[in-house]
Order: C-alpha cells, then structure tokens, then sequence
C-alpha cells in the first residue's frame, strides 16, 4: 500500500498501472488481487485510512477549557505544528489528497470529497467548542467562517509542502514549527498583525 500511494502521489492515480506497484512492491498481480478488487479500491482503502489519521490530529485540538486570546494562538500554533508535521511525514498521502487524486475515478474522488469535508468538520467542531467556552463570539455563520479558516490551512500546507511546481520533494525554507506559528498569528490577527 505504500508503494501504491508514493506512485500515486509521483505519477497520478491515471498514470498509475497495477503492473506499476506490483513490480515496484516486489509481489505478483495474483497478490495484488488476493487482497484488493482492483486499483480504485486499493486507492480508496488509502484514503480511508488516511482521513482517520488526518482527523485524529485535528481533534487533538479540542478544548477543555477557557484562555485568552494568546493563548488561542498558542494552542492553535501547536494544533497547526502537529497538522504540519503528520503531513510532512506523510506528504504522499498528502500529495494524493491536495494534488494527485483529482483527477481520479468517482469513488476515489468522492473519497478525496469526504476527506476533506471530515478535515472541515474536525475544525468546526473545535471552533464551536471555542464559542461554547466564550474564547470566540457567535457566529452567525460558523461554517462559513470555518471554510474560510480551512482553505487558508490548506493552500498554506499545499504551498509549504509541494512548492508552487507541486513537487513531492520540495523542500520548504521552513520548519512545522515556524509556518504554523505564523498561519496561527494570522488565523487570528490577519494582516494587521
């Protein structure tokens, strides 16, 4: 399966042929087939798996209780540091979610669909819990405002990751640290700093 996915991630979903991560995992097609139907199952299962890692990470973020603003930052910094971190260490799985599996069949698509609405509702579900503690006001339309906060987190991790060429080895001029640091400080205090 990782095999699969660094192909995936390198070449496309399309441009990916069974025979390709066979030969390249060292195992027969017969074996392939023992435990999957076929590629876009295979390539859904990796997604599946993913989106419960990437989730996980997200939820961490959880708040049990009140602080001031700095201290959103901070927690929020921490929660982006990990967020950063999972996907550096996973930037196939992150390459195939961001880039790669677009272009895929319906149900990998639709996988890719779910992932990143479960990745919205992780988020949205710390944000309410931060208007439930007071930490932030109610909204009249926290969705709204939750898909602004998440496509500033994902073109951020997008650009970080894979450079502005989409390149899997690109090698950001910052660490998980620094960049989520910095995407918490405008999370919550924009352009004016």
């Amino acid at each position: 399966m990782d095999t699969a996915l660094e192909l995936f991630a390198r070449k496309g979903y399309h441009n990916t042929k069974i025979s390709d991560v066979v030969k390249a995992a060292g195992v027969s097609q017969g074996t392939f087939y023992w435990y999957f139907e076929g590629k876009e199952q295979m390539a859904v299962r990796l997604i599946e798996n993913g989106r419960e890692k990437l989730t996980q990470v997200i939820e961490q973020g959880y708040r049990n209780h009140a602080g001031s603003v700095d201290d959103m930052i901070s927690s929020s910094a921490r929660l982006l540091t990990d967020l950063f971190e999972f996907a550096d260490s996973n930037r196939n799985l992150m390459a195939f979610l961001l880039i790669k599996g677009q272009g895929a069949d319906p149900l990998v698509r639709e996988a890719v669909s779910e992932t990143w609405i479960a990745f919205e509702e992780a988020f949205k579900s710390n944000v309410n819990r931060a208007i439930e503690l007071k930490m932030l006001p109610q909204f009249t339309d926290v969705s709204l405002r939750v898909n602004i906060l998440v496509s500033l987190i994902t073109g951020v991790l997008t650009k970080w990751l894979f450079g502005p060429m989409h390149d899997v080895d690109y090698t950001s001029a910052y660490s998980p640290s620094e960049i989520a640091e910095e995407t918490a400080r405008f999370e919550f205090r924009g352009l004016l700093g």
